[in-house]
């Protein structure tokens, strides 16, 4: 067992780029990591890491052997889960990203009961924007919107969330209230830029059938999405917001709805806004533990009945 923990916390070290980062990983301080790794070698009589008081690299010998040993951790872990499984009852940690606002607003609020629902498994929740990478970073599942999905993992739907055009009602008064899409190319717009691609999240609407994007001028560009809505209560433009955001701030007469016409009505806008879709994705059908189907199951059913799709 502690030649096990040695080689996690040798694979660790690697994977994060330093010992300390590694060490974080498992719990353990650095210098206990260290300790481990040195045992490792001495059991290998081999160097596997050259170290300095600022940098660490792989030798030849250790490319090889974290070549040879990086799957043991997960296939453990996946058969861990399996007898969990087989005893009906999931347990372990959970590791999840969230993307930020999403995370923040809609999955915190969900987790307490889960939690409560299965008591042995305990739950990390990471909520950022930026790219993730599953393997190094030890995520079991990731919660992203169709713009930030990663190539290659096996995705499931869980929501399509309504998007809300919003603006607060000084902004609106010195402004004007736009009431088709093309208008909005007259107005300050707040953008939210993904970090994933670096490029700004289209404003998208449909009409007839079709989807376009109309011309806007960004005047803001922000890669947090509670923050642009923070700035369009301040009064700094109009901002495309999930409901989620949006919602409790217009409840609050903080922000007024825009484009929510009925498109039958004379006047009225004449195209629906682009909702945003929701998905959890996960390495590949073998990462499918217990843990991970339970709350995945569990998402789907506590979702809000008018964000899951007919």
């Amino acid at each position: 067992m502690d030649t096990l923990r040695s080689i996690e916390t040798f694979v660790r070290a690697v994977e994060h780029g330093s010992i300390a980062a590694g060490a974080r990983q498992i719990g353990i301080t650095a210098a206990a990591a260290s300790q481990n790794i040195q045992r490792l070698e001495t059991t290998l009589g081999i160097r596997l890491l050259s170290r300095s008081t600022r940098s660490m690299a792989l030798t030849d010998a250790g490319q090889l052997y974290y070549n040879a040993v990086k799957d043991i951790l997960r296939d453990l872990e996946l058969a861990k889960s399996s007898i969990t499984e087989f005893q009906g009852e999931p347990q372990g940690r959970l590791r999840i990203a969230c993307s930020a606002a999403f995370g923040r607003n809609v999955i915190a609020d969900m987790i307490p009961p889960f939690m409560r629902r299965y008591p042995r498994i305990s739950v990390e929740l990471i909520t950022t924007d930026n790219p993730i990478d599953h393997i190094t970073e030890n995520i079991d599942i990731s919660i992203r919107f169709k713009q930030q999905l990663e190539p290659g993992m096996i995705a499931r739907h869980i929501a399509r969330v309504p998007i809300l055009f919003c603006a607060s009602p000084d902004y609106l008064a010195r402004a004007g209230r736009p009431t088709q899409p093309e208008e909005l190319s007259h107005h300050a717009c707040l953008t939210f830029r993904v970090p994933a691609s670096g490029r700004m999240l289209g404003w998208g609407f449909l009409r007839d059938g079709l989807r376009f994007e109309p011309d806007i001028t960004p005047t803001v560009n922000s890669n947090d999405i509670d923050a642009l809505a923070r700035l369009a209560v301040g009064g700094a433009g109009i901002a495309r917001l999930g409901a989620f955001v949006a919602q409790p701030l217009i409840d609050s007469g903080q922000l007024e709805a825009l484009f929510t016409g009925n498109a039958t009505s004379e006047g009225a806008v004449t195209a629906d806004i682009e909702p945003l879709d929701f998905y959890v994705s996960y390495q590949d059908k073998h990462a499918m533990t217990h843990k991970l189907r339970v709350f995945v199951d569990y998402l789907v059913e506590v979702m809000p009945e008018e964000w899951k799709m007919a």
